[in-house]
């Protein structure tokens, strides 16, 4: 396993990673498709806010998901939905190259892509107050006890996350590690401006299909965990903007 990665941007403090570039293989149609599209749906990363309704053409909900790996959910979520708009953020070319082939082969008008760390995409692109809702499908574990500090869901991150929601938006969150769950359900239920829709684990909502890794775990009897969690209808702060400052 690599070793601790951070990033520096002027003015910030560092943060640790979730994730470390693997680059992998690229097949050649992941590559053209990469090449084709990103060009046509590719959102670059700047330190600026995105102005959806200009990015999609229109004002609609709108989604971000976070880590989409090869982008099955994330497309077929995008075509039973046509009234909202998606924004995924990958780091991984052949996740990104895949669910570029998708949105081509289906022709979706309603996705776009962002290839860029996600901590720095919604500290610095996204408005607060302004997604319907978040998704988070099966982030990196970081199994081993040491590499935790890893982990995508930790409190800042989260915060961040409640600020840019609207008022009853949601983050959605799926793992089939039941440590994460517990430490997700921990994380989340600690935030104030957020509010669990289950007791504890929500059943999984209708419009998250299951991926054919995570048909075969249950056949093998292993355990996913969903947890849906709102932004409290009454929990707009001035500290939405003061959030910025996450790192």
């Amino acid at each position: 396993m690599a070793g601790q990665e951070t990033a520096y941007t002027p003015g910030r403090a560092a943060h640790i990673r979730s994730f470390v570039r693997r680059q992998g293989r690229v097949s050649n149609a992941q590559q053209r498709y990469h090449e084709d599209m990103m060009a046509k749906i590719g959102v670059a990363y700047v330190a600026q806010r995105v102005d959806f309704a200009t990015l999609f053409g229109r004002a609609a909900p709108r989604i971000l998901e976070i880590g989409f790996g090869m982008g099955e959910t994330s497309a077929a979520i995008a075509a039973l939905h046509p009234e909202s708009d998606y924004l995924g953020i990958e780091v991984h070319t052949p996740g990104v190259g895949s669910l570029c082939k998708l949105v081509a082969e289906q022709g979706l008008h309603n996705l776009r892509i962002v290839q860029h760390d996600a901590v720095e995409v919604v500290r610095d692109m996204i408005t607060p107050a302004s997604l319907a809702g978040v998704h988070i499908f099966f982030p990196d574990p970081w199994p081993k006890k040491r590499h935790h500090k890893r982990r995508l869901l930790q409190p800042p991150f989260v915060a961040l996350l409640a600020s840019r929601l609207q008022p009853d938006g949601y983050i959605h969150c799926a793992t089939d590690w039941e440590d994460y769950a517990q430490q997700m359900l921990a994380v989340l239920a600690a935030e104030p401006r957020l509010q669990n829709t289950a007791p504890d684990y929500a059943p999984r909502p209708a419009y998250r299909p299951l991926t054919k890794f995570e048909q075969r775990g249950l056949r093998l009897g292993h355990g996913v965990w969903d947890l849906v969690f709102r932004r409290r209808q009454d929990s707009l702060q001035p500290e939405d903007e003061r959030q910025d400052q996450f790192a």
